[in-house]
């Protein structure tokens, strides 16, 4: 059975070196309620995950409250995975060897004992930009290929569209074409390498002009808190994690309803927290590496403690999952 007193996250190796609470960060917020909770809790790297044989270990570092601040004991210990109850996955992109690799390690743990969250195959399997064509009329009308002349097409078609890789996050790499622009063949060679790097291609969605709108997917359920990302700097994406230009994004029915369509798959593929990036009622992407909830935002403009609400909702989870292994035995 899954017992419920430790704690693993899996974090990026930028917040593991500047490991401080800082509230821009989801990872911290989450950290910090486990512990306010009374949970023990480590923290690891992704190259700090081996194998003994079959069995898999982490070097891992304990971590406590000091007043407001979260800190680590620099020092390491071998701990078993399965020695936790759950164990947060959460290197951020690109999905490399390296990233690949750890989850080849995770998947020796004994899921019965462990929760991951989100499933390492899962992680390894699905990637966050094609995810979408899983739930076809949620997804805009998009291609994924490194065919210059069936991009080119496709632009023709549509006259305006977004090219995406397939493996980078914070919009690296997104470009903007129109079909008028001087540099179409410079731009699809750029962003497909020279036509050998497949790449996602999507019609572009007027609405952006007021933002996409963060969606927050926690087992199981669409939250009702979101936020609004609003372009930067003359830009047409979000790409500055500016408080100006994160605004309250209340849901609309329409935006709620896509639960029901997206949330049996979701949890049948084990992922239990995603980020849903919407447009016109669109999901462009779906976050699940190491999606930002924006809880420092979203607790400012609701006047809440979403990081609480979240701890709430995969806590209840938790007690779901472990009545189920019981009923089992």
């Amino acid at each position: 059975m899954v017992y419920m007193e430790r704690v693993l996250f899996i974090i990026d190796e930028t917040e593991y070196k500047y490991f401080e609470f800082n509230p821009l960060v989801t990872d911290f917020w989450l950290i910090k309620t486990y512990l306010e909770e009374n949970y023990s809790v480590d923290i690891t790297t992704k190259h700090e995950l081996y194998l003994k044989g079959c069995t898999p270990y982490s070097l891992s570092h304990s971590v406590k409250l000091s007043g407001k601040e979260i800190i680590k004991d620099n020092s390491y210990k071998e701990e078993l995975i399965n020695s936790y109850s759950i164990v947060y996955v959460r290197p951020d992109p690109p999905v490399d060897i390296d990233f690949i690799n750890a989850t080849y390690v995770l998947d020796y743990a004994d899921k019965d004992k462990t929760l991951f969250l989100n499933s390492p195959s899962s992680l390894r399997n699905i990637n966050e930009k094609l995810y979408i064509n899983k739930f076809p009329s949620l997804a805009p009308k998009n291609i994924v290929t490194s065919d210059i002349k069936l991009i080119k097409e496709f632009l023709y078609e549509n006259n305006e569209i977004i090219i995406k890789p397939l493996n980078k996050c914070f919009s690296s790499g997104v470009f903007y074409l129109n079909g008028t622009d001087k540099n179409i063949n410079a731009i699809i060679l750029a962003a497909t390498d020279n036509g050998k790097t497949k790449v996602m291609v999507q019609e572009f969605l007027k609405g952006i002009e007021n933002g996409d709108k963060r969606l927050i997917f926690i087992a199981g359920e669409i939250m009702d808190y979101a936020v609004r990302k609003v372009a930067t700097n003359n830009d047409f994406k979000f790409n500055e994690h500016i408080k100006e230009n994160l605004i309250k994004g209340d849901l609309t029915k329409e935006q709620k309803d896509m639960e029901k369509i997206i949330s049996d798959t979701l949890i049948k593929d084990g992922i239990y927290m995603a980020g849903l990036d919407v447009i016109e009622d669109k999901i462009i992407e779906i976050n699940i590496t190491s999606p930002c909830f924006f809880i420092n935002e979203i607790n400012s403009l609701y006047n809440i403690r979403f990081e609480k609400i979240i701890f709430d909702k995969l806590q209840n989870h938790v007690h779901n999952q472990n009545m189920k292994i019981l009923t089992k035995c």
